[in-house]
């Protein structure tokens, strides 16, 4: 089986070793280098990174709608594509390509939430279940007929960062399974039903901005599905004051205002929302060190009666 893997972040790397143990890997595509961190130094995606690792050889077209570039795949002569997490929408001349096409893993049981933000958006709405599937590419964002899938519970302490990974070695463990399968041709494609279709929009900074006049359960899981960016924030007093960890709270705030400090403890600073309240375990303020409640409080950060908004900047 000879193949061409379309990937760039973290979580696509184990579907690359898988699809490198599985087959012939006739050419790797990525996202070109970015400058990352304090420096701006240029950074490879971690994609190209592990394929170097593996003696493959890499491509980092800085356009993939070219003639020129789906000729080069066409030349490849490839059974089949994966696609990983790329991070562009493919032409049809390079879905085309591959002799059976191209598949992708996406992080999500299509049709629930097509898009660019599947594992955040699952979070925050509350889902019990999501899972990986394997499905062949249109020209549709994540539209195409379903292949395969593998389902696993959102538990009630997984971010989006626990939730990725534990995904991501899923994908992989499904494409090992199933990729030789579809292309022996043993796979039959199921159509999505479109009626039952969610978006997963690409977040941006303003989607950790935490609304206080929801439901505690809300709060804490976009607190989760904003882990770990963009983050979930709040404003005390001026102070914008991410909130790393919370767990909703038994007690009853009965007269405060939604956003309302209601109590301090040993364990967390107790927050009153619209329905229930929030024990707010871990945070940090805008330029200092992450710290677990109590030393937030004991450093006087807050105080009962003190109210967190969501109004003031992003940034």
């Amino acid at each position: 089986m000879r193949t061409i893997f379309f990937g760039s972040p973290e979580f696509a790397v184990p579907c690359l070793d898988a699809l490198h143990a599985i087959s012939e890997v006739a050419a790797v595509i990525s996202q070109p280098d970015r400058p990352a961190g304090r420096g701006l130094a240029m950074r490879p995606p971690a994609v190209k990174a592990r394929a170097l690792a593996l003696g493959l050889d890499v491509w980092q077209p800085t356009k993939v709608r070219t003639a020129d570039f789906a000729t080069r795949l066409r030349a490849l002569e490839a059974d089949v594509a994966v696609v990983v997490a790329y991070g562009r929408i493919l032409p049809s001349a390079v879905l085309e390509a591959p002799r059976l096409g191209c598949v992708n893993v996406h992080a999500s049981l299509l049709p629930r939430w097509r898009g660019a933000a599947p594992i955040q958006w699952s979070i925050v709405h509350g889902d019990a279940v999501t899972g990986v599937t394997l499905m062949q590419m249109d020209e549709g964002m994540d539209t195409g007929p379903i292949l395969a899938t593998e389902s696993t519970p959102i538990e009630r302490d997984d971010d989006a960062a626990s939730l990725s990974a534990r995904l991501s070695a899923m994908g992989a463990e499904l494409l090992r399974r199933e990729l030789p399968r579809y292309v022996a041709g043993k796979l039959m494609p199921q159509a999505q039903d479109d009626a039952k279709a969610t978006i997963a929009p690409l977040l941006e900074k303003e989607n950790g901005r935490i609304n206080w006049d929801q439901s505690a359960t809300a709060v804490h899981n976009q607190i989760r599905g904003m882990n770990p960016w963009p983050g979930a924030y709040t404003i005390l007093g001026g102070r914008r004051i991410k909130v790393h960890r919370a767990i909703p709270s038994t007690l009853d705030p009965e007269g405060a205002q939604p956003g309302e400090v209601t109590a301090l403890d040993h364990e967390g600073i107790l927050v009153a929302c619209a329905d229930g309240t929030l024990e707010i375990q871990e945070l940090q303020e805008s330029g200092r060190k992450r710290v677990h409640a109590r030393a937030f409080t004991s450093g006087r950060g807050v105080a009962v009666g003190d109210q967190f908004t969501n109004e003031g900047a992003a940034s």
